[in-house]
């Protein structure tokens, strides 16, 4: 097998510029021309102005909500899509309902690089034991094992006992899945008397604990995850560097601080905003509503793309304190309106049997009062400020925290 998985891979970081300076604009322009819903937010900007991650932080983000938002409107795509729903091999239903369109071209999700990374190739027959139902992971990883020349057992969630029938008769040699499913057919194998011929996993839709991949391994399943959405296809994916994750060649990824579309440098925990290159579903700093960091360097796998650190929970802090709800948004206004200072954390707890609120914020100057007196018109709420040394937040990407304990019973 090749040792990857196209020349994208590997280029240097001028030809990566060089790309990006002619990919990007195109895609803003097609996405004005043929994406109405897309266009609106874009109105007055100059296409041929954004070819580069400095011009595209300055374009609006685009969240969950709003996609929910102009289906509903516009249904069925809200205009999102740069072709009619009928242009699509698929449709897809994701909770919320969000509705998002899938493509039958050559690794249309690009899903393809990760399962190739794996080393998943035309001497495997992979089980896909992702759901056909509805939403769309099953076909993704079935058009990306269509990418690589594999075949396919859709095997679908559930029925373990027939799972390990299946995997045993056909000797599966590599799973698609969640991280945990596998672990179960595995068990009913054992408990069946059945030997299987698993070498390999693809793995997404769950945390990989560190636990699980040492049992896969230790039974010498190589398992890897992969970081993805119905919306976006690939994003990231793990290539068996000790640490992190490639962003995938087909998507520009940013880190921004929680509720404000503003860059964060690199290593400071923040907002996955994500802008898809794919032309027929042309989505512009979409907010993932997911945590993570990039990684400084590149791969010694020798991708030469950016690496960001995988999942490390949801920016979407919202928090109700005192009866009203706190969202990062407003944080954001407040560390604005300040900004002398470095970093801003609001802290929900409890104090005699009452919620509490305080604001922790990194500055060099006592700008305490000041903090204080807009709590009431930016949070609707009065609280405590602690001003605390630059560098003191830990890197998190939290900028509301609850300490609320809800586990324990009450006191007698």
């Amino acid at each position: 097998m090749r040792p990857h998985y196209d020349s994208l891979e590997i280029r240097s970081a001028d030809e990566r510029a060089a790309d990006l300076a002619r990919k990007l604009p195109a895609q803003i322009a097609r996405a004005r021309a043929h994406a109405p819903g897309i266009a609106a937010r874009l109105d007055g900007v100059d296409a041929a102005a954004v070819t580069d991650r400095a011009a595209l932080a300055r374009l609006p983000v685009l969240r969950k909500a709003d996609l929910a938002a102009a289906q509903a409107a516009h249904p069925p795509l809200g205009g999102l899509a740069a072709r009619p729903v009928s242009g699509f091999a698929q449709v897809f239903m994701s909770p919320g309902p969000i509705f998002e369109p899938g493509g039958g071209a050559h690794d249309w999700w690009r899903v393809g690089r990760f399962v190739h990374a794996l080393g998943i190739g035309p001497d495997d027959l992979v089980q896909n034991c992702f759901s056909y139902h509805l939403t769309p992971a099953g076909a993704m990883f079935e058009n990306a094992c269509a990418a690589v020349g594999a075949t396919v057992l859709p095997a679908g969630t559930g029925q373990t006992e027939q799972q390990v029938q299946a995997a045993a008769h056909l000797r599966c040699t590599a799973y698609a899945g969640t991280p945990d499913f596998l672990k179960l057919i595995l068990e009913k194998a054992d408990e069946m008397g059945q030997e299987l011929a698993f070498t390999s996993a693809a793995v997404s839709g769950g945390a990989l604990f560190p636990s699980l991949r040492a049992y896969y391994a230790g039974r010498g399943i190589t398992c890897r995850q992969c970081y993805a959405t119905a919306d976006l296809g690939l994003i990231a994916y793990e290539t068996g560097a000790p640490e992190g994750m490639v962003v995938d060649d087909g998507v520009i990824v940013e880190i921004v601080r929680p509720g404000t579309g503003d860059p964060l440098p690199d290593g400071e925990v923040g907002e996955v905003l994500v802008t898809s290159l794919n032309p027929d579903y042309p989505l512009i700093r979409f907010a993932t509503g997911d945590l993570s960091a990039v990684l400084p360097g590149t791969s010694p796998c020798g991708r030469t793309n950016m690496c960001i650190r995988g999942w490390m929970g949801r920016a979407d802090q919202t928090t109700k304190i005192k009866g009203m709800f706190v969202r990062p948004e407003q944080v954001a206004e407040l560390a604005a309106r300040h900004p002398e200072a470095a970093r801003i954390r609001v802290v929900a707890g409890r104090a005699d049997e009452r919620d509490s609120l305080t604001v922790r914020v990194e500055s060099d100057r006592d700008i305490a009062a000041a903090v204080a007196a807009s709590l009431p018109e930016v949070l609707k709420l009065s609280g405590t400020v602690e001003v605390v040394a630059p560098g003191t937040l830990p890197n998190d990407g939290l900028v509301i925290e609850d300490t609320r304990r809800y586990d324990q019973p009450p006191r007698a």
